[in-house]
């Protein structure tokens, strides 16, 4: 069984609580990550993603619920020097490489702004060795060191910004739409980097997109969130081939295809919440209808997809 590095049990994040204008942007997600694994984390804009992974790593407090890195409670109170080392061991790739820069320090000064604080060098040549190593890790000159962040192109500030998360040798990595700014031959390059880092340095990811062919190229699991809620959760592979909730089939239905004919002649499935009608006392949740393939539904729909999925496995079975 893998160990689990992150768990996230019934996490709610409401701005403006107890106002009229209250916004649930995450409303009572549960999930774990296991320690060397990717998981990625796909919806529409404003579903609560990027939301939830600010709150993982303190940047929002959490209005409810509770979330645990190595069996410790992240919203917990710490004290400065907790805090230090749990930021040490969390850290996040952010969506937009140039605003996440401060255009007024070097590039060395910023990858190298976690070494100060958290005292990982020595000297300052053993510093500048650091930010070069890092640098070199990314797929950029080491010469770079003394530039400013206007001098790099999209994706070479996201390889900066990677470098930069790299250097306090993090356990635990989120990065937050990192590929959606960069051109798509670009996004290629730095999706394979952060494999071949993880390949390397056994890291832990929560990868975070909107592209729902490039998160199934590097996610090992995928959760779906719509609404602040989490509608699905299962392994890649499984969650493509088998779509149970409506808005992910809904979704899987956009990807387009590169094939004309395919394109001309395949139906868009619409996701209309309003249809789906719910008695008052049916509850909500996340129900395991198959191993490790959680849909947020009701009873009487697990019921359902439960019934579908034996059929489905009776049919193969005598296939063979």
């Amino acid at each position: 069984m893998a160990e689990k590095l992150l768990e996230i049990k019934n996490l709610k994040q409401y701005f403006n609580a107890g106002r009229s204008n209250m916004v649930k942007a995450v409303d009572g997600v549960s999930f774990d990550i296991y320690r060397g694994e990717t998981l990625g984390l796909v919806g529409e804009s404003g579903c609560g993603k990027s939301t939830i992974a600010r709150t993982l790593i303190r940047l929002y407090k959490a209005t409810d619920g509770q979330v645990l890195f190595n069996g410790e409670d992240v919203h917990g109170k710490k004290t400065k020097a907790d805090l230090k080392k749990f930021n040490r061991k969390m850290q996040m790739i952010f969506q937009d490489p140039y605003a996440s820069l401060n255009p007024r320090m070097t590039i060395a000064d910023s990858i190298a702004e976690g070494i100060d604080i958290h005292g990982l060098a020595g000297s300052k040549q053993e510093r500048m060795e650091q930010v070069c190593e890092l640098l070199e890790t990314v797929g950029l000159n080491k010469e770079y060191a003394n530039r400013y962040p206007h001098e790099f192109s999209g994706g070479q500030r996201q390889r900066i910004g990677i470098a930069r998360a790299l250097a306090v040798k993090p356990d635990f990595i989120i990065a937050d739409e990192p590929i959606s700014a960069l051109d798509v031959s670009i996004q290629a390059q730095v999706v394979n980097l952060l494999k071949k880092l993880q390949r390397e340095r056994g890291l832990t990811f929560l990868f975070i997109a909107h592209d729902l062919s490039m998160i199934k190229y590097i996610s090992d699991r995928i959760g779906v969130m719509y609404f602040g809620k989490l509608v699905e959760l299962a392994a890649a592979e499984d969650l493509y081939a088998n779509p149970m909730h409506p808005y992910t089939q809904s979704l899987l239905s956009a990807v387009p295809l590169p094939d004309p004919e395919t394109e001309r002649m395949r139906k868009r499935i619409v996701f209309d919440p309003a249809v789906r009608h719910y008695a008052e006392h049916e509850k909500l949740e996340l129900r395991e209808v198959k191993p490790n393939h959680l849909v947020y539904c009701s009873e009487k729909e697990y019921e359902k997809l439960k019934a579908k999925y034996t059929r489905k496995q009776n049919d193969s079975l005598e296939h063979e």
